[in-house]
C-alpha cells in the first residue's frame, strides 16, 4: 500500500509529514530520510488501528504535483 504524503520543512531544519488520505496520521523527523521511515511506520499503526477497531481503511486517491506561480 502506498499513500501520497506531504512533507515541511520547519525554521529549525526537521521535517514533519503528513497523510492526506488517512487524516491525523502525522509524523516528524530531524532529517527528511528519518521522517519518512517514521511516516512509514505511523501509517502502518494507522491501518492496523483502523482494522482492529472494525473501520474502513481510506483508499490512497491523493496525488502531488507542483505548479509555477509566476
Amino acid at each position: 500500500m502506498q499513500y501520497t504524503v506531504v512533507i515541511e520543512q520547519a525554521d529549525d531544519g526537521s521535517f514533519s509529514v503528513w497523510v492526506p488520505d488517512l487524516p491525523g496520521c502525522v509524523s516528524t523527523g530531524d532529517t527528511r530520510e528519518e521522517a519518512l521511515e517514521s511516516i512509514a511506520e505511523a501509517i502502518r499503526g494507522h491501518v492496523d488501528t483502523l482494522r482492529a477497531l472494525g473501520q474502513p481503511v481510506p483508499p490512497a486517491r491523493s496525488s502531488a504535483t507542483t505548479v509555477r506561480a509566476a
